[in-house]
């Protein structure tokens, strides 16, 4: 009888990533160039001259609550309803939603992972450097300042660098990064530094970031993202392991649906009617042969009952020759037995048998 195994929603998806990539050369991995490596120095020491400026409340401070007390969103009333939708792009729970359904889509479509882990280890590396700075720092909001021409640091805030900013670039970003030709990395690269401006640029009209905040929250993100090639090891071992596990996941599923392993022979087995029946059990190639196969054999044995012995097979060199193609052989003189009483009551003497 056949039977078709019946896959589940979990199990499709993974076979359909178990083919090989329709757009193989499009899967190429960023490495970290030269070039790379200037841009990701050039911006850590752009990320640290911020943290420097802030601390010792220079001429950025000043700036700060320049444009604070200037109150863009005073000057420019008509454009609030707009930007209140517009700063949703850098919060991190509906980008990440929107990113990680594209990407999901690009899994799909190349049969690979690597889109998704790539996304998680981005905002996962986003929450600890972004979020460890706000809590380290502590520094207040323009609605919340309370000294004028004073940074607000260690007052207990979580405002600087700017998490609507830093998210917008690493979310948007991530697009350019994954990019499967050098024209769409170009394009998206583009858009998303557009998206994360306008994200930063909106929280300062909005009153609620400073123009440092944003600064540092766009240098934030970029670090991220000009580092991800350093992580491309973790993430192509983070996949494996995915598939490894899904695979050990299906090997004990497999397993539990299978009957217990027997021994693979032919068991002679003795019936209660004292005839020997070959009883053939299959066991699956590779497994043990379990101890309670022989006493099985043991128990269908009645009691007090002793098999006659088996004769030894004959090995003979002529072939076998099956009956219809035998030669008969037809006896010689009468097949019935003598009556020896009949014969002397008749007076007859009796007759010699055939073949004596």
């Amino acid at each position: 009888m056949r039977t078709d195994q019946i896959l589940t929603r979990l199990e499709r998806v993974f076979a359909r990533l178990d083919r090989e990539p329709e757009r193989p050369a499009h899967l190429q991995t960023p490495q970290m160039s030269r070039h790379r490596v200037v841009l990701l120095g050039s911006t850590l020491a752009f990320y640290l001259a911020i943290v420097v400026a802030v601390l010792t409340t220079s001429w950025l401070v000043r700036l700060d609550w320049q444009i604070m007390f200037f109150r863009p969103y005073e000057q420019w009333p008509q454009l609030h309803a707009f930007l209140d939708y517009l700063v949703v792009l850098g919060q991190r729970g509906p980008t990440a939603v929107m990113v990680a359904a594209w990407l999901g889509w690009r899994s799909w479509r190349q049969h690979t992972l690597r889109p998704l882990i790539t996304l998680g280890v981005a905002l996962l590396l986003l929450n600890i450097t972004v979020g460890s700075v706000k809590l380290g720092l502590g520094r207040l909001g323009p609605h919340y300042a309370t000294e004028i021409g004073s940074a607000e640091l260690f007052a207990g805030g979580d405002i600087f660098p700017s998490g609507h900013t830093a998210n917008a670039v690493v979310t948007w970003g991530i697009l350019a990064y994954l990019a499967s030709t050098v024209v769409t990395r170009r394009v998206l690269s583009v858009v998303s530094a557009v998206v994360s401006l306008s994200v930063g640029a909106t929280t300062v009209y909005l009153g609620t970031h400073w123009v440092s905040d944003v600064l540092l929250g766009w240098s934030a993100g970029l670090l991220i993202l000009l580092a991800l090639p350093w992580f491309e090891p973790l993430i192509a071992r983070a996949e494996a392991y995915v598939f490894e596990w899904r695979e050990l996941l299906r090997r004990r599923a497999e397993t539990g649906r299978m009957p217990a392993p027997v021994a693979s022979a032919l068991t002679p087995l003795l019936s209660a009617g004292g005839k020997w029946q070959l009883v053939r059990v299959v066991e699956p190639a590779g497994e043990p042969v379990p101890a309670p196969a022989a006493a099985a054999a043991q128990a269908a044995v009645p009691v007090g009952h002793t098999p006659a012995p088996r004769p030894a097979a004959v090995l003979s060199g002529r072939p076998h020759v099956i009956r219809s193609e035998r030669t008969p052989v037809t006896p010689v003189g009468s097949r019935r037995p003598v009556h020896t009483e009949r014969a002397a009551a008749r007076g007859a003497a009796p007759r010699p048998v055939a073949g004596g």
